[in-house]
């Protein structure tokens, strides 16, 4: 019990200070578009893209995306629903610059979907890895800038999206 007292207290301070700061509306419009990468029409056309390619290692990539998405979801919706944390405006009575797309916020689903694409691209294509690994952390961080989710909801978000991505090219042998 203690120990989420303090991963709440952690979680309030840093968000708190995230909220503060001056350069805020700058940090919302960029964090507007950051996170409408991670809404899903792009990983559409990248599947879109890697089943036109037909070569044998995009479709290798396009299968590992696929089954990392299949597991992904459900164990997002699972620990949504069995978490039930309440977003930061809920919890610190605040308005959110977004409105989010469902009640809960643990795990993030946009920062776990994000890290799921960047860790398989990366996979196959290795030096991409630094570019796509910074845009999947921004999803996250403009999660939090935008007001709903925790700091650490978008840290397990990316846990659980980099190691269902692992699983699901340890599953195909890629």
């Amino acid at each position: 019990m203690k120990l989420m007292h303090t991963i709440t207290t952690f979680d309030i301070n840093l968000f708190s200070w995230v909220m503060r700061r001056k350069t805020q509306k700058f940090q919302v419009h960029c964090a507007r578009w950051i996170s409408k990468t991670a809404d899903g029409p792009l990983y559409v056309l990248l599947g879109a893209a890697l089943l036109c390619s037909k070569t044998p290692a995009d479709l290798l990539l396009l299968h590992s995306l696929v089954l990392g998405l299949l597991m992904e979801r459900p164990l997002y919706a699972i620990l949504k629903n069995l978490c039930r944390r309440d977003r930061p405006p809920v919890v610190l009575n605040i308005q959110s610059f977004i409105v989010p797309s469902d009640r809960f916020s643990f795990p993030s689903g946009h920062t776990s979907a994000a890290f799921l694409v960047a860790t398989c691209l990366s996979y196959f294509h290795p030096p991409l890895a630094p570019l796509l690994l910074t845009w999947a952390s921004l999803v996250g961080m403009a999660r939090v800038v935008l007001g709903v989710h925790f700091p650490t909801d978008t840290f397990i978000g990316a846990l659980m999206g980099s190691g269902l991505a692992l699983l699901s090219l340890e599953i195909l042998n890629a």
